[in-house]
Protein backbone atom coordinates (compact mmCIF):
# COMPACT_ATOMS: atom_id res chain seq x y z
CA UNK A 1 0.00 0.00 0.00
CA UNK A 2 2.79 2.38 0.88
CA UNK A 3 4.45 1.59 -2.43
CA UNK A 4 1.31 2.59 -4.30
CA UNK A 5 1.13 5.87 -2.40
CA UNK A 6 4.77 6.62 -3.17
CA UNK A 7 4.23 5.77 -6.83
CA UNK A 8 1.19 8.03 -7.08
CA UNK A 9 3.07 10.85 -5.36
CA UNK A 10 6.00 10.47 -7.74
CA UNK A 11 3.71 10.48 -10.76
CA UNK A 12 1.85 13.57 -9.53
CA UNK A 13 5.18 15.35 -9.04
CA UNK A 14 6.14 14.94 -12.70
CA UNK A 15 5.25 17.95 -14.85
CA UNK A 16 5.83 18.33 -18.58
CA UNK A 17 6.49 21.78 -20.00
CA UNK A 18 6.27 22.55 -23.72
CA UNK A 19 9.11 24.20 -25.63
CA UNK A 20 7.48 27.62 -25.28
CA UNK A 21 6.71 27.23 -21.53
CA UNK A 22 8.72 27.83 -18.39
CA UNK A 23 7.90 26.89 -14.81
CA UNK A 24 8.59 29.39 -12.03
CA UNK A 25 9.04 27.35 -8.83
CA UNK A 26 8.40 28.54 -5.27
CA UNK A 27 9.85 26.21 -2.62
CA UNK A 28 8.53 26.84 0.87
CA UNK A 29 7.43 30.24 -0.46
CA UNK A 30 10.88 31.20 -1.71
CA UNK A 31 11.55 31.74 -5.40
CA UNK A 32 14.05 29.42 -7.02
CA UNK A 33 16.60 31.45 -8.94
CA UNK A 34 16.15 29.69 -12.25
CA UNK A 35 12.90 28.97 -14.07
CA UNK A 36 12.48 25.31 -15.06
CA UNK A 37 11.77 23.79 -18.45
CA UNK A 38 11.16 22.87 -21.11
CA UNK A 39 10.68 19.11 -20.79
CA UNK A 40 10.08 16.99 -17.68
CA UNK A 41 10.51 18.61 -14.27
CA UNK A 42 9.69 17.57 -10.70
CA UNK A 43 7.37 19.66 -8.53
CA UNK A 44 7.41 18.22 -5.01
CA UNK A 45 4.07 19.15 -3.47
CA UNK A 46 3.32 20.58 -0.99
CA UNK A 47 6.81 22.05 -0.70
CA UNK A 48 6.83 23.36 -4.26
CA UNK A 49 4.36 25.49 -6.17
CA UNK A 50 4.75 26.07 -9.90
CA UNK A 51 3.49 28.95 -12.06
CA UNK A 52 3.42 28.28 -15.81
CA UNK A 53 4.54 31.14 -18.03
CA UNK A 54 4.27 31.16 -21.83
CA UNK A 55 7.13 32.70 -23.81
CA UNK A 56 5.08 33.07 -26.98
CA UNK A 57 4.22 36.50 -28.32
CA UNK A 58 0.74 37.70 -27.43
CA UNK A 59 -1.52 40.27 -29.10
CA UNK A 60 -3.22 42.60 -26.65
CA UNK A 61 -5.96 44.87 -27.96
CA UNK A 62 -6.38 48.26 -26.31
CA UNK A 63 -10.07 49.28 -26.09
CA UNK A 64 -11.17 52.43 -27.98
CA UNK A 65 -10.12 55.58 -26.15
CA UNK A 66 -11.67 59.05 -26.34
CA UNK A 67 -8.90 61.37 -27.51
CA UNK A 68 -8.91 65.17 -27.75
CA UNK A 69 -6.14 66.28 -30.09
CA UNK A 70 -4.14 69.46 -29.70
CA UNK A 71 -6.41 71.21 -32.24
CA UNK A 72 -9.51 70.19 -30.21
CA UNK A 73 -10.79 67.36 -32.42
CA UNK A 74 -12.51 64.52 -30.55
CA UNK A 75 -11.60 61.03 -31.76
CA UNK A 76 -11.97 57.40 -30.80
CA UNK A 77 -8.71 55.51 -31.19
CA UNK A 78 -7.79 51.93 -30.41
CA UNK A 79 -4.51 50.08 -30.73
CA UNK A 80 -2.97 46.63 -30.60
CA UNK A 81 0.14 45.65 -28.64
CA UNK A 82 2.45 42.73 -29.41
CA UNK A 83 4.33 41.56 -26.32
CA UNK A 84 6.08 38.51 -24.90
CA UNK A 85 7.74 37.44 -21.67
CA UNK A 86 11.55 37.37 -21.75
CA UNK A 87 12.20 36.85 -18.01
CA UNK A 88 9.61 34.48 -16.50
CA UNK A 89 10.65 34.99 -12.87
CA UNK A 90 10.19 38.77 -13.07
CA UNK A 91 6.85 38.40 -14.84
CA UNK A 92 5.62 36.41 -11.82
CA UNK A 93 7.32 38.22 -8.94
CA UNK A 94 7.33 41.88 -10.02
CA UNK A 95 3.70 42.16 -11.15
CA UNK A 96 0.49 40.34 -10.30
CA UNK A 97 -0.92 40.32 -13.85
CA UNK A 98 1.40 41.70 -16.52
CA UNK A 99 -1.22 41.52 -19.29
CA UNK A 100 -3.80 43.57 -17.37
CA UNK A 101 -1.29 46.16 -16.17
CA UNK A 102 0.21 46.54 -19.64
CA UNK A 103 -3.29 47.14 -21.01
CA UNK A 104 -4.06 49.79 -18.38
CA UNK A 105 -0.78 51.61 -18.90
CA UNK A 106 -1.23 51.45 -22.69
CA UNK A 107 -4.61 53.19 -22.42
CA UNK A 108 -3.23 56.12 -20.45
CA UNK A 109 -0.16 56.35 -22.70
CA UNK A 110 -2.33 56.34 -25.83
CA UNK A 111 -4.42 59.25 -24.54
CA UNK A 112 -1.36 61.18 -23.41
CA UNK A 113 0.70 60.80 -26.59
CA UNK A 114 -2.11 61.40 -29.08
CA UNK A 115 -3.39 64.37 -27.09
CA UNK A 116 -0.13 66.18 -27.86
CA UNK A 117 -0.64 65.93 -31.64
CA UNK A 118 -2.74 67.70 -34.24
CA UNK A 119 -5.17 65.66 -36.31
CA UNK A 120 -3.06 66.02 -39.45
CA UNK A 121 0.02 64.76 -37.61
CA UNK A 122 -1.90 61.79 -36.24
CA UNK A 123 -3.11 60.77 -39.69
CA UNK A 124 0.12 61.48 -41.57
CA UNK A 125 2.80 60.16 -39.19
CA UNK A 126 1.33 56.87 -38.00
CA UNK A 127 4.69 55.06 -38.07
CA UNK A 128 6.38 57.64 -35.83
CA UNK A 129 3.48 57.49 -33.36
CA UNK A 130 3.64 53.68 -33.26
CA UNK A 131 7.39 53.81 -32.62
CA UNK A 132 7.00 56.33 -29.82
CA UNK A 133 4.25 54.30 -28.13
CA UNK A 134 6.36 51.14 -28.39
CA UNK A 135 9.37 52.85 -26.81
CA UNK A 136 7.37 54.23 -23.87
CA UNK A 137 5.57 50.95 -23.16
CA UNK A 138 8.73 48.86 -23.50
CA UNK A 139 10.58 51.05 -21.00
CA UNK A 140 7.71 50.70 -18.54
CA UNK A 141 7.32 46.91 -18.86
CA UNK A 142 11.05 46.05 -18.92
CA UNK A 143 11.25 45.73 -15.08
CA UNK A 144 8.49 43.11 -15.30
CA UNK A 145 10.50 40.95 -17.71
CA UNK A 146 8.08 41.77 -20.54
CA UNK A 147 9.19 42.92 -24.00
CA UNK A 148 6.81 45.09 -26.05
CA UNK A 149 7.75 44.17 -29.62
CA UNK A 150 5.42 46.54 -31.46
CA UNK A 151 2.45 48.86 -31.04
CA UNK A 152 0.05 49.65 -33.88
CA UNK A 153 -2.67 52.30 -33.85
CA UNK A 154 -5.43 50.15 -35.28
CA UNK A 155 -8.35 52.46 -36.00
CA UNK A 156 -9.10 56.18 -35.83
CA UNK A 157 -12.81 57.05 -35.79
CA UNK A 158 -13.49 60.63 -36.90
CA UNK A 159 -16.74 62.55 -36.25
CA UNK A 160 -19.10 62.68 -39.24
CA UNK A 161 -18.68 66.44 -39.62
CA UNK A 162 -14.92 66.01 -39.81
CA UNK A 163 -15.26 63.18 -42.34
CA UNK A 164 -17.41 65.38 -44.60
CA UNK A 165 -14.95 68.27 -44.29
CA UNK A 166 -12.01 66.02 -45.17
CA UNK A 167 -13.93 64.57 -48.14
CA UNK A 168 -14.57 68.08 -49.48
CA UNK A 169 -10.92 68.99 -48.99
CA UNK A 170 -9.78 65.86 -50.84
CA UNK A 171 -12.21 66.57 -53.70
CA UNK A 172 -10.96 70.16 -53.99
CA UNK A 173 -7.37 68.92 -54.04
CA UNK A 174 -8.15 66.42 -56.82
CA UNK A 175 -9.89 69.14 -58.86
CA UNK A 176 -6.91 71.43 -58.36
CA UNK A 177 -4.48 68.77 -59.62
CA UNK A 178 -6.76 68.06 -62.60
CA UNK A 179 -6.80 71.73 -63.61
CA UNK A 180 -3.03 72.00 -63.24
CA UNK A 181 -2.47 68.92 -65.42
CA UNK A 182 -4.92 70.24 -68.04
CA UNK A 183 -3.21 73.65 -68.08
CA UNK A 184 0.21 72.03 -68.43
CA UNK A 185 -1.11 69.99 -71.37
CA UNK A 186 -2.51 73.09 -73.07
CA UNK A 187 0.79 74.91 -72.56
CA UNK A 188 2.78 72.00 -74.03
CA UNK A 189 0.43 71.79 -77.04
CA UNK A 190 0.70 75.55 -77.66
CA UNK A 191 4.49 75.34 -77.44
CA UNK A 192 4.51 72.53 -80.00
CA UNK A 193 2.34 74.58 -82.37
CA UNK A 194 4.71 77.53 -82.06
CA UNK A 195 7.69 75.29 -82.80
CA UNK A 196 5.89 73.82 -85.83
CA UNK A 197 5.02 77.29 -87.12
CA UNK A 198 8.64 78.42 -86.85
CA UNK A 199 9.80 75.29 -88.66
CA UNK A 200 7.30 75.71 -91.51
CA UNK A 201 8.18 79.39 -91.85
CA UNK A 202 11.88 78.59 -92.18
CA UNK A 203 11.26 75.94 -94.88
CA UNK A 204 8.56 77.05 -97.41
CA UNK A 205 8.80 73.72 -99.24
CA UNK A 206 7.56 71.94 -96.13
CA UNK A 207 4.28 73.86 -96.40
CA UNK A 208 3.73 72.44 -99.88
CA UNK A 209 4.57 68.93 -98.67
CA UNK A 210 2.11 69.29 -95.85
CA UNK A 211 -0.48 70.52 -98.34
CA UNK A 212 0.04 67.45 -100.55
CA UNK A 213 -0.14 65.15 -97.52
CA UNK A 214 -3.48 66.68 -96.55
CA UNK A 215 -4.84 66.10 -100.06
CA UNK A 216 -3.71 62.47 -99.89
CA UNK A 217 -5.50 61.97 -96.56
CA UNK A 218 -8.68 63.53 -97.98
CA UNK A 219 -8.52 61.23 -101.02
CA UNK A 220 -8.53 58.13 -98.83
CA UNK A 221 -11.96 58.99 -97.45
CA UNK A 222 -15.09 58.29 -99.53
CA UNK A 223 -16.04 61.91 -100.06
CA UNK A 224 -18.15 63.25 -102.92
CA UNK A 225 -17.01 66.82 -102.45
CA UNK A 226 -13.42 67.89 -101.94
CA UNK A 227 -12.48 71.44 -101.05
CA UNK A 228 -8.98 72.41 -102.13
CA UNK A 229 -7.46 75.04 -99.90
CA UNK A 230 -5.50 77.58 -101.94
CA UNK A 231 -2.58 79.37 -100.30
CA UNK A 232 -2.81 83.14 -100.02
CA UNK A 233 0.48 83.46 -101.94
CA UNK A 234 -1.33 82.14 -105.02
CA UNK A 235 -3.79 85.03 -104.97
CA UNK A 236 -1.09 87.63 -104.46
CA UNK A 237 0.86 86.25 -107.44
CA UNK A 238 -2.29 86.17 -109.58
CA UNK A 239 -3.06 89.78 -108.75
CA UNK A 240 0.41 90.83 -109.86
CA UNK A 241 -0.02 89.05 -113.24
CA UNK A 242 -3.46 90.58 -113.84
CA UNK A 243 -2.18 94.02 -112.95
CA UNK A 244 0.68 93.66 -115.44
CA UNK A 245 -1.58 92.52 -118.32
CA UNK A 246 -4.30 95.12 -117.72
CA UNK A 247 -4.38 98.07 -120.23
CA UNK A 248 -3.32 101.40 -118.86
CA UNK A 249 -6.15 103.57 -117.67
CA UNK A 250 -7.22 106.38 -120.02
CA UNK A 251 -6.19 109.84 -118.96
Amino acid sequence: MEGVVVLLYALSSIKILAEYERGVIFRFGHLLAQAKGPGIILVLAPMDRMVRISLRQEALEVPPQDIITRDNVTLKVNAIIFLRVVEPTRAVVEVSNYVYQTSQFAQTTLRSVLGELDLDELLAHRDKINSRLQTILDQHTAPWGVKVAAVEVKQVDLPETMQRAMAKQAEAEREKRSKIIHAEGEFAAAQRLIDAAHLLASEPVSIQLRYLQTLTEIGVEKNTTVIFPVPMDFFSGLQKILAKDAPPAAK
